[in-house]
């Protein structure tokens, strides 16, 4: 009989009816009183009061709650009994005056239509068909009427009755159509992704969309009538109330803004909130405001800001952030005052390729923790990347920089637990300051920690304008030596080792040089240290073993005699270290086709001694490919017997500083016979180096010494001339 639910609209429309109702049943009845008053007999004037109380009656019932009353079915129900009521009373009244048929009808009419504008016709029918029966019973007491007009007044009554229930009819219809398109309004608001708000001018939320539930926690009755301003965050109220301010002051107007809305659990929601002014429309007198929850899209934001902007690593800034924060200083200190300091972990490649790159990373993060305690709160410290970091200060003068630097190198110095491995490494700082522009700071101090690596690594460098020339000269040269490398400038050359009883050439050492385009051939010590410095000694000594061992197959193809030769080559520290080293030279046995004993790796002793726990596993690894290890200028380093013992190693080299003087210098004598005699305990081969004249021959041959090397026997030549020296009787007299 009623709609199945009752909305706000509703329930307003149904209190505004019954209070006309009531006021116009009130305003009939008073009418009546004055009818009682006026035209009826004395003796019925008594019912004046009951009428004018039934007056009163329904005048108090028009000021009932009734917007809240009728939100209760029970009442509505209970309500169909009020017109009910109305039909007898009106009967009464009818059957005592004498114009009461003309009375009633009219009160009849006023009865259907306030039912009508309630009730579906079924209500409105029934109180129809009652108020017809009244009409037919009023009509032989007070009309003389015949059977005809009778019948017009019946069907008057009839038609009255049907065209309010039609009209009862179309309401419904109308109302289940409006309730239709305000329901699926409601179910497409509750399932958009934005929350509407309407707004007042004073701020005040009018009407809440169903989705605010969703996206706020809280229901629409929860949030109307609230000020949208006591949910903002503190930090943004100020801009939130300029904000509206700016959109109610151009009614159709619409603004955009962001803002942090607290839910009730007390989390802030980030929102996209768009607003449009429709304080200019009649029917709402309000702004309509969208508010979308954004807060995925800031996450991202900030983690692409962090991205952008942070190192993933260790957290710190990286090179973009750090050169944002280097050129704000600039410009703060336009005089000068701001420091960088550069700084680079030596021999980092090694780690990563020794211990793989998740130590790598440990080792990074560590550094970067330790790097960090070393600083002030102020400072900027930023991974610019790979194992480069950097170091901004402010008001801090050159003895103060120094002094920084020195403690970033002791911080490095410190040992780092990797893989159940204790790693040290060191650092090589670059220092530059100045009223200089951004870009050129980072410059000087990179090009002052490259003057700190060529001064030997673990340490640092002031910036002088002096180092520009040198570091611009070593970046030509490396890109000059990557040239060589391709198109193959590089060559060898080839020095006889000999035995020294026969003088025989057993074997002969490659010597790399470069045949420079515009400098001519270029000795190794030209060259060497700088590729040692910057990497290039890796694939420069790849190739120097693959060539060595690919020339030797040549010699033993092409020449008899070169049946039981043997090749020397030299690692260099870098490449000792390097964890492909087993590989490349098991790559260059193979694809030459030599036997792997044929091939002699010669290491220096300094090189063994830097971490010889390693230099034991790596030589090991070697000897088990079956190539023959000999350790260089022996009696220069700081080994020990017990390490020499534990070097799984074939030769010792004797250093030629022992053997300039060895046939004249008594001590010399005793040193080199000392080395000889441990060799020949340790079941060790021995060979002496730099062999000029034949004194020093024959003196090393009498002490014991197995082979020698030096210009007494040969100096450096290219692969042609190799074969020469197997075939040629020696006379070192006439040499």
């Amino acid at each position: 009989m009623q709609p199945a639910e009752f909305d706000d609209s509703t329930a307003e429309y149904w209190a505004r009816q019954i209070r006309i109702g009531a006021s116009v049943a009130a305003g009939v009845t008073l009418l009546g009183c004055v009818r009682v008053a006026v035209d009826w007999d004395t003796d019925r004037r008594w019912m004046l009061g009951p009428i004018l109380a039934a007056a009163l009656v329904q005048i108090a019932a028009a000021l009932l709650p009734w917007a809240r009353l009728v939100r209760s079915p029970r009442v509505r129900g209970w309500l169909v009994l009020w017109w009910v009521a109305e039909l007898p009373l009106a009967f009464l009244f009818s059957t005592i005056d004498q114009d009461g048929l003309l009375l009633y009808l009219s009160g009849i009419a006023l009865i259907m239509v306030t039912a009508a504008s309630l009730y579906g016709p079924t209500v409105v029918v029934g109180l129809g068909a009652l108020a017809a029966a009244g009409y037919l019973a009023l009509l032989p007491d007070l009309t003389g009427a015949n059977a005809v007009s009778t019948v017009s007044l019946v069907a008057i009554m009839a038609c009255l009755v049907a065209l309010n229930s039609i009209n009862a009819r179309s309401r419904r219809r109308l109302d289940r159509r409006r309730q239709a398109a305000e329901h699926r309004t409601e179910m497409l608001l509750e399932a958009a992704s934005d929350a509407v708000f309407a707004i007042d001018v004073t701020g005040a939320v009018r009407y809440a969309s169903p989705s605010a539930q969703r996206i706020f926690g809280l229901t629409g009755a929860e949030v109307t009538g609230k000020a949208l301003v006591e949910l903002a965050h503190p930090e943004e109220l100020a801009g939130l109330r300029a904000w509206m301010g700016a959109l109610f002051a151009v009614p159709g107007g619409t603004a955009r803004t962001e803002a942090r809305l607290r839910r009730p659990d007390g989390t802030w929601l980030h929102l996209d909130v768009i607003g449009t002014n429709r304080t200019d429309d009649a029917d709402l007198r309000a702004a309509v405001i969208s508010l979308r929850d954004i807060g995925r899209r800031k996450e991202l934001e900030e983690q692409l800001s962090r991205q952008a902007f942070t190192d993933s690593l260790t957290g710190l800034p990286n090179r973009a952030l750090f050169r944002d924060r280097l050129e704000q200083a600039v410009r703060r200190r336009a005089g000068g005052g701001v420091t960088v300091l550069l700084i680079d972990l030596d021999d980092f490649k090694l780690v990563n390729d020794n211990l793989g790159h998740s130590a790598g990373d440990e080792l990074l993060a560590t550094l970067a923790g330790r790097l960090r305690a070393e600083m002030r709160p102020g400072d900027t410290l930023a991974r610019l990347g790979g194992d480069e970091f950097a170091i901004l200060v402010e008001d801090l003068d050159g003895a103060d920089a120094v002094a920084l630097a020195e403690r970033l190198l002791l911080a490095g110095r410190e040992q780092v637990r990797l893989d159940s491995r204790d790693v040290t490494c060191s650092l090589s700082i670059g220092i530059a300051s100045g009223d200089l522009p951004a870009g050129q700071l980072l410059r000087d101090a990179d090009l002052a920690m490259y003057a700190a690596k060529r001064a030997g690594r673990n340490a640092y460098a002031v910036f002088s304008p002096s180092m520009s020339r040198s570091v611009l000269e070593e970046a030509q040269q490396r890109v000059d030596m990557e040239l060589g490398l391709e198109q193959e400038q590089f060559v060898l050359l080839y020095q006889p080792v000999v035995d020294l009883a026969t003088q025989r050439t057993t074997a002969v050492e490659a010597l790399v040089r470069w045949q420079h385009p515009e400098d001519g051939l270029l000795s190794p010590y030209q060259f060497i240290a700088t590729a040692e410095a910057n990497g290039l000694i890796v694939p420069l000594g790849r190739w120097v073993l693959r060539e060595a061992c690919a020339q030797l197959a040549r010699w033993r193809r092409e020449t008899p005699a070169a049946a039981g030769l043997k090749v020397n080559v030299n690692l260099s520290a870098r490449q000792f270290q390097y964890a492909g080293l087993v590989a490349d030279v098991a790559a260059a046995i193979g694809d030459a086709g030599i036997p792997a004993g044929s091939l002699t790796l010669e290491i220096t002793e300094s090189m063994l001694m830097e971490d010889i726990t390693g230099a034991i596993e790596t030589l090991r690894a070697l000897r088990a490919l079956g190539v023959r290890l000999a350790i260089d200028d022996f009696g220069t380093g700081y080994s020990s017997l017990n390490y020499l013992k534990q070097l799984p190693v074939d030769i010792i080299k004797i250093d030629r500083t022992f053997v300039e003087q060895v046939d004249t210098d008594a001590d010399d004598v005793a040193l080199v016979d000392a080395v000889v005699a441990l060799g020949q305990a340790l079941r060790l081969q021995t060979v002496a180096e730099g062999i000029e004249t034949e004194g020093q021959w024959m003196m090393l041959r009498q002490i014991g010494c197995d082979q020698g090397q030096g210009y007494l026997f040969g100096r450096p030549g290219d692969a042609a001339s190799v074969p020469g020296l197997l075939i040629r009787e020696p006379a070192p007299a006439e040499l």
